[in-house]
């Protein structure tokens, strides 16, 4: 073959390969790190089901999500929590139609320490450990003694404040009005949360279900003082008995059409609702799913 011939050939070559990923639809799914690793796996699996589309997924939070929806730079925000009002309205003045879809259910878990007695935990509880101005600043408090916890002194675990988890339980536990007490730490990752209070003794944290371990201990919550208390899990999230189930939002904009529907319509089939299910979420329906392989 001749040089003149070869570079003919090449950039024949080349002009296919750009042709073929020009073709490839990408959508672009950015938001919640609850989410995020469930938005994966339906991802990974999607290519083998469509390898027409890549999926490109992302966390950094639901606001960060919600904020790229707001933008119209993503396809399909993940949120732990629902949009307020205030930023569908800012997504509309900017010529976007954030439609919410509900695509599983989450246990909010609030995480102790293995070596923590702790039995349970009510919302008022919680509530007076986080709240801003809430009394109860150690364990001794609720008549606890913590092994390995130096003066019994509470550490609270929290998520950064563009947390859909965050917003959550401070709506759920706190109430509307009432704040988070100043020095809580702070996690960016709900996995952060969940590792910091297995090395802290005196920790508590929140988190999704999902971000369990068997180093750390899930409190059972009840919803008033003296009630029964419950514990988290799927099933309890599928049926509400949990005092901080949630639902899980993904949104697009307007009502999916294309490759973004077909990606959503299987989300929400039973092959999508058994990846959720699977990862620790409670699905939206009753799913019978197959055995899972090693």
């Amino acid at each position: 073959m001749s040089k003149r011939t070869l570079v003919a050939a090449l950039a024949v070559s080349a002009v296919f390969v750009t042709a073929s990923a020009e073709a490839r639809d990408l959508i672009q799914n950015k938001g919640s790190d609850t989410l995020v690793n469930v938005a994966q796996a339906w991802a990974e699996t999607y290519r083998e089901v469509n390898p027409d589309v890549a999926v490109a997924v992302s966390g950094g939070g639901s606001g960060t999500g919600i904020a790229a929806m707001i933008n119209g730079t993503v396809d399909i925000a993940n949120a732990s929590r629902a949009m307020k009002q205030k930023e569908i309205d800012l997504a509309k003045s900017k010529g976007q139609n954030p439609i919410q879809h509900i695509v599983g259910f989450d246990a909010l878990a609030v995480y102790l320490h293995k070596d923590n007695p702790a039995k349970s935990l009510s919302l008022a509880q919680l509530a007076e450990i986080y709240g801003e101005e809430g009394q109860t600043e150690s364990w001794s408090q609720i008549g606890l003694e913590v092994p390995g916890c130096k003066n019994q002194e509470m550490v609270l675990v929290s998520r950064q404040n563009n947390s859909g988890t965050y917003a959550y339980f401070r709506k759920a536990v706190l109430g509307k009005k009432r704040d988070y007490k100043m020095g809580t730490r702070d996690m960016h990752g709900s996995k952060d949360v969940v590792e910091l209070v297995e090395k802290t003794p005196c920790a508590i944290g929140y988190s999704g279900l999902a971000y369990a371990t068997d180093h750390v201990k899930l409190a059972c919550v009840s919803k008033t003082d003296g009630s029964k208390c419950v514990m988290p899990s799927v099933a309890s999230a599928s049926d509400g008995s949990y005092p901080v189930a949630r639902p899980l939002f993904m949104y697009t904009n307007g009502e999916p059409t294309g490759s973004i529907k077909t990606y959503m319509d299987w989300i929400l089939s039973d092959a999508g609702q058994c990846i959720i299910l699977s990862k620790g979420y409670a699905p939206i329906r009753d799913v019978t799913c197959p055995p899972a392989t090693n």
